[in-house]
């Protein structure tokens, strides 16, 4: 059975419009335009609304506000209208102004651009734009001169009031003798809200019609009786223009099935009877909050890129609706699936459809690509075609920026972020840094983008397939003689130990603790154990969530014997109480890559279950938070404190296939050795914070 949406309906709509609050009703029909204090106003009737547009007018406007009214010739005998507020400013005329625009006698001129004991006028145009009409009005306003200095607000001017049509989108916008247009679109409610149902005509002479849902399929059920004719309409409204997608005559009970493609955002219903000449029309436009008209909204969504030659890209978003989304240029390497953003301004909301635009680029390139987000959500993403750019390129791209003495600095932009040049960093972009910036300098770079700061593609081609390919031949072949002189020492082996997996979970309380963390994990990486630590994994967190990543970095080390650590700091200790305690969620902001925090919900139940054992090890900096402060649930599996407890905190990560063999002192002065910077920088930071 078909279960009625009618009720939900009307919930979404009111809950979700801004319109939400009890309209305003004025009485009478008659317009009316009325000023703040100090100002008067005269409504001007039956004219044509036509000035010449001038640079330099005494009332500028600078501010439109707009908002729907009842205009009520009687009780239940209301029509929808627009209410105009417009905000003034006076700006200081020039030496001869048009007598079109404002007009004074001559006098001699004080400290005031103006006489004191005179009155500036100005003549205001305000325009109201819908489907099926336009109208406009011409408002004079006058101020006097010692009330005013020119750029000061003096107050403002509220029309009442445009009639509009129910249910549809009406422009208001300023016209000239100003040079800037002042523009507002303005949603008029449609008969879905009880209030209008209760005191607009239209609203209760015209059979109504309901909204059914079975399964996928949505219904208009029509109650129409059998003595009269209507036409039905179904359209799409987009931003004031129609496209038509269903127009019939109906005659008595009707269930209409709506197609799925057409069901979008916008798709409006419209309903008036055949027989009358200029009959009432009854609006509604139910979808705006239907999570499947948003689905297929998205689904006919289009992201369309024309070139023009190999110098100049447009790109033009497609749809049948507005859409509040998000352009973003990203670059795309070769040797990743992902596409990271450029810092290249685009428009941010409110995308102009189906109207090509330009990309602020000055060369383009194969890894340029455009995306199209909404929300936290990317929708679509398309890169120029292999046949007009070519493929991919193995290309840095280095962001050139200068301080206020002109000193430039360049970085080169990787999926961790920009790595300044030079730098001793271990990433690809700094291995290649003095070459990439010895390019840029003698020309070899190609400019992208130039605007807050310069954006260039430079090329590694030569670097990774010709310069190094002979070093890394020599390095292949001495890395196998090593490998094979230690399979023959290790003879009495049936094979060499692979290292143990290691996944180090921690709490990021701090910068210079997660330094401290990722100095952990790197001297244990010296060691016989593959480390996986989220600092090393910034990419994949991004792609996957710090939930994903750390179930597939935990099914990986369990499924090969590895071991989990949990490193406990007092931040590490805080969260775990809250969750102990029925906090689902730390306090505080979350970061955007708290692995620790994300894995609580898998980690808890593995202790509470006793299923940790053989499984991790939990270790703190007892300078930092002492063996006490790891809440008790914890002690089911060893604790270490660190570095006092390091040869048994190695002992534990070797596992017992190395335990009884190996020694582990030597291994753990190395470790702590390597660690104590690290540490030391962390007791600073600790001991100014008491302070």
């Amino acid at each position: 059975m078909p279960v009625p949406l009618l009720l939900l309906l009307f919930s979404l709509v009111l809950s979700s419009r801004p319109w939400v609050l009890s309209l305003e009703k004025l009485s009478g029909s008659h317009d009316d335009a009325r000023c703040s204090q100090g100002l008067s106003c005269h409504l001007w009737e039956d004219v044509l609304c036509l000035l010449e547009p001038t640079k330099d007018p005494v009332l500028v406007p600078t501010k439109l506000q707009t908002e729907v009214v009842l205009q009520c010739r009687g009780e239940r005998n209301c029509v929808p209208c627009v209410r105009v507020t417009l905000h003034l400013t006076v700006q200081e005329p020039r030496k001869e102004e048009s007598d079109e625009v404002w007009l004074r006698e001559d006098a001699e001129l004080t400290s005031h651009p103006w006489p004191r004991n005179e009155s500036l006028q100005a003549k205001v145009i305000l325009s109201f734009q819908a489907y099926l009409s336009d109208r406009c009005v011409l408002v004079k306003i006058e101020v006097p001169a010692a009330m005013v200095q020119p750029g000061q607000n003096v107050g403002s001017l509220v029309f009442d009031c445009f009639k509009a049509p129910l249910g549809e989108e009406v422009r208001i916008y300023t016209e000239p003798p100003y040079e800037k247009e002042l523009s507002h679109i303005q949603q008029v409610p449609d008969c879905v809200r009880p209030e209008l149902q209760n005191n607009v005509p239209s609203c209760f002479v015209l059979p109504w019609f309901n909204i059914s849902s079975e399964g996928d399929d949505i219904q208009l059920v029509m109650d129409i009786s059998t003595e009269q004719n209507y036409f039905l309409s179904l359209y799409w409204n987009q931003s004031g223009n129609r496209k038509t997608k269903f127009l019939e005559v109906l005659t008595g009970p009707q269930n209409i099935t709506l197609n799925q493609t057409d069901l979008v955002p916008c798709l409006c219903i419209e309903m008036w009877i055949k027989e009358e000449e200029d009959a009432i029309r009854n609006y509604l436009c139910p979808f705006k909050e239907d999570p499947r008209a948003h689905k297929n909204l998205w689904n006919q969504t289009k992201l369309k890129l024309k070139f023009l030659g190999t110098r100049s890209l447009s790109w033009m978003v497609e749809a049948p609706c507005s859409l509040s989304a998000e352009i973003i240029l990203c670059w795309k390497s070769v040797d990743s699936e992902l596409c990271y953003p450029l810092p290249v301004p685009l428009p941010q909301k409110n995308v102009t459809l189906n109207k090509f635009q330009d990309l602020p680029l000055l060369t383009l390139h194969p890894n340029v690509c455009v995306q199209v987000w909404s929300g936290e959500k990317l929708q679509i993403q398309e890169c120029p075609q292999e046949n007009i750019l070519g493929p991919l390129k193995n290309d840095m791209l280095l962001l050139e920026t200068w301080g206020p003495l002109q000193n430039h600095s360049f970085c080169a932009m990787e999926t961790s972020g920009c790595t300044p040049l030079p730098s001793t960093a271990h990433t690809r972009a700094a291995f290649f840094g003095k070459q990439l910036l010895q390019d840029l300098q003698s020309g070899q770079c190609v400019q992208l983008w130039n605007d807050t700061g310069i954006l260039w593609a430079c090329s590694l081609q030569k670097y990774t397939h010709e310069r190094w390919v002979l070093v890394w031949l020599a390095f292949l072949v001495l890395a196998a003689c090593i490998l094979l002189l230690f399979l023959l020492n290790r003879g009495g082996m049936k094979g060499a130990a692979r290292a143990r997996r290691a996944l180090l979970l921690y709490s990021p309380d701090h910068a210079s603790f997660e330094r401290l963390v990722g100095t952990l994990a790197t001297a244990l990486g010296q060691l016989p154990l593959s480390v996986a630590v989220d600092l090393w994994h910034r990419r994949e967190l991004s792609a996957l969530g710090p939930l994903a990543w750390f179930h597939a970095q935990r099914r990986q080390a369990l499924q090969e014997g590895g071991v989990l650590i949990l490193l406990f700091s007092p931040g590490a200790a805080a969260l775990c109480q809250e969750w102990l305690r029925g906090a689902r969620a730390p306090r505080g902001p979350a970061r955007p890559a708290d692995t620790f925090g994300a894995s609580l919900s898998c980690v808890l139940p593995d202790f509470l279950e006793g299923r940790a054992q053989r499984r991790y090890v939990v270790a703190c900096f007892e300078e930092l938070l002492p063996p006490q402060g790891i809440p008790d649930l914890f002690r089911a599996v060893p604790v270490f404190s660190l570095p006092s407890q390091m040869p048994a905190f190695l002992r534990a990560l070797a596992g017992p296939a190395r335990a009884h063999r190996d020694a582990f002192g030597a291994q753990a002065a190395r470790v702590a050795q390597h660690l104590q910077p690290a540490l030391e920088e962390c007791l600073r930071r600790g001991s100014a914070s008491a302070l």
